[in-house]
């Protein structure tokens, strides 16, 4: 669907509860994925990444998670933990909320990639239009919508390093 601007006030309140559940567990909380990037259409799901020094650490919060709705989903990446908030009666998923290690490479990948599509119009654009170009071909096959979006999304993720890198390499002279 279109961007919506609801989506970055959502995404603050679930910033705002996980950091009273979470304390001092959680280093940082960001909204990432597409949600976080302005003009471009996304699921409406909302992507959290909650940066920790450990990930296992998480998982003694997975009650208190649990209380606030916070469902514990596993490991779905090596690496990365995963929790979902959602409609559960009606099998919809309203947020992915990603618990990775801080400053790790996952953590830079969902920061880089949002930062610089958020600098870039040109490569948001092409994100963007090829997702729908994506979602047209393979509406019945998420597996293949998956994979394509990942060559593209690497892709760009070598370009947001690089954004990246310019950017550190501009502040540091």
């Amino acid at each position: 669907m279109p961007h919506q601007t609801d989506w970055h006030k959502d995404a603050a309140g679930v910033i705002k509860k996980l950091k009273e559940i979470l304390g001092n567990s959680a280093i940082d909380i960001q909204h990432v994925g597409s949600t976080a990037i302005l003009n471009i259409c996304a699921k409406p799901i909302i992507d959290i990444a909650v940066g920790v020094g450990n990930v296992a650490d998480i998982l003694l919060q997975r009650e208190a998670l649990a209380r606030h709705g916070i469902i514990y989903r596993g490991e779905d990446v090596k690496g990365q933990i995963l929790f979902v908030l959602g409609d559960f009666l009606q099998d919809t998923r309203t947020h992915h909320i990603h618990v990775v290690k801080w400053q790790g490479k996952e953590w830079n990948d969902y920061i880089n990639f949002r930062d610089f599509l958020n600098s870039s119009k040109e490569s948001a654009d092409f994100y963007d239009k090829s997702k729908r170009i994506l979602a047209l071909r393979f509406s019945n096959d998420r597996k293949r919508y998956t994979q394509g979006k990942k060559k593209i999304i690497d892709e760009l993720l070598l370009k947001a390093k690089g954004w990246r890198q310019s950017r550190i390499h501009a502040e540091n002279t």
